[in-house]
């Protein structure tokens, strides 16, 4: 049963006060009783109820609350039944009239998708700010050089903002499929047992118009006693792509603040160790790998509460109450962390320049390659002899003085053309460009 002294539906330590509201008991209920509102209006609208029940449930449901409607559930063994029951006795003649001819999922699904639009725009707000952060940092360090890596290795030079705005983009891609979701997903759902309007007849149609025009939703167009959960499963798995492109960033930020490569860290005044003074460690973006994890874990739920017996089965009913919570209040905590993490990392360009030089000169090989080919050298021959070269190298060695020290390279290109080639910062390629495109594309998708 329901643990009234806590604050949602499940009162954990994560997502933020204004998302955290949105699933508290109060606001569930409440959202029912509006559902129920609209529903009555319509039925008196089209002259099954009387007109004089127009917003009535407003005035005798004002006072229902929460604690009320899962007191009576002890009893009943049915959240939405204990609310139709106390409305009921509560409205006079028009509580006759309450929930008649609706579904528990009429009310429920209802009012899912007017929670989930509330809890969406909240995660598209601060994504949004994600994504400008992501921005405004490709271009402060557009031209801050570091080793990109593949593999986990030195693969070739590459800047800082250019890793920005690689996020920047994927980011805007989530932003995009959170928007194409909620065509799918915020819809009222008012159809009765089975979905067919049986119990309102002819009017069935005007009812479901009259209730989702109220609630400022568009209406499913045919549903079974409860909404399509595909919308669901897209949703949380859009949800869940989200979680991971931040564990993504999140793993970056970890992995280049290791000790041994210092390049990128979380500045923070709070103690690293409970046991060890010096420890700096990157727990904010360790949380958001750590959530991103409870995220992904929820899709295979989600896609497994699709297929539902017949016109419907009650196996959905208690995993969307731990899915949609949970998965919210994840993803919304993960983004503020995110925010937290833009505003204090610090970029290390030193340690970026010193790591580069690990290589001896070995990370340009490509380069080295692509100049023998422009003097006739056959592409598969250098990479082969390059290769040699660079796994003959020795602790000591320096990659140009090794090419320059081989009786065969040497003939092919001067000691002077290396050293003037042979620089990372001279072989980034087309990476501002790059930036542009991508950071354009992100400010053309934050515009809509």
């Amino acid at each position: 049963m329901v643990n009234l002294d806590a604050f949602c539906v499940f009162d954990w330590r994560y997502g933020s006060g204004e998302m955290r509201s949105l699933f508290s008991y109060e606001k569930i209920v409440k959202t029912y009783i509006e559902v129920e509102n609209a529903l009555l209006n319509a039925l008196a609208e089209v002259g099954i109820a009387p007109s004089i029940c127009r917003d009535h449930i407003k005035i005798c449901g004002k006072d229902v609350g929460a604690k009320e409607v899962y007191e009576r559930e002890k009893i009943l063994g049915h959240d939405i039944a204990s609310l139709a029951y106390i409305l009921g006795e509560k409205c006079g003649e028009c509580g006759n009239f309450v929930h008649l001819g609706a579904t528990s999922y009429d009310i429920v699904d209802t009012t899912w998708a007017m929670i989930i639009r509330d809890a969406i725009s909240i995660i598209k707000l601060k994504l949004k700010k994600v994504i400008s952060d992501l921005i405004e940092l490709s271009w402060k360090y557009a031209d801050s050089i570091a080793p990109g890596r593949t593999h986990g290795q030195h693969a070739l030079p590459i800047t800082f903002g250019f890793k920005f705005a690689n996020y920047a983009y994927e980011l805007a891609r989530s932003l995009e499929r959170l928007k194409d979701a909620e065509k799918r997903v915020i819809k009222s759902k008012v159809s009765g047992a089975v979905g067919t309007m049986a119990a309102w007849e002819e009017k069935g149609l005007e009812i479901e118009k009259l209730v989702s025009k109220q609630l400022g939703v568009e209406p499913h167009v045919i549903s079974t006693q409860v909404a399509p959960r595909d919308g669901f499963a897209e949703l949380i798995s859009s949800l869940a792509i989200l979680a991971s492109q931040l564990d993504r960033f999140a793993l970056e930020v970890r992995e280049l603040s290791r000790t041994e490569v210092g390049e990128m860290y979380e500045v923070s005044e709070r103690v690293g160790s409970s046991a060890m003074p010096h420890k700096r460690n990157p727990v904010t973006a360790e949380r958001i790998s750590g959530l991103a994890k409870v995220v992904r874990s929820l899709v295979l739920a989600s896609l497994e509460n699709v297929p539902l017996m017949h016109e419907r089965d009650l196996t959905n009913s208690s995993s969307e109450r731990v899915i949609l919570p949970h998965a919210f209040m994840a993803v919304d905590q993960m983004l503020e962390d995110t925010l937290i993490l833009l505003e204090s990392i610090y970029i290390d360009e030193k340690a970026a320049r010193e790591n580069l030089e690990l290589t001896r000169g070995a990370i340009l090989s490509e380069k080295l390659v692509v100049l023998l080919v422009e003097r006739g050298y056959p592409r598969h021959e250098a990479h082969k002899r390059v290769m040699q070269l660079v796994r003959s190298m020795d602790e000591n060695d320096n990659f140009i003085d090794v090419v320059a020290r081989d009786e065969e390279l040497s003939k092919v290109i001067e000691k002077d053309v290396l050293e003037k080639e042979l620089k990372p910062d001279k072989y980034l390629g087309s990476y501002r460009r790059l930036i542009d495109r991508a950071t354009k594309y992100a400010e053309d998708v934050l515009k809509f």
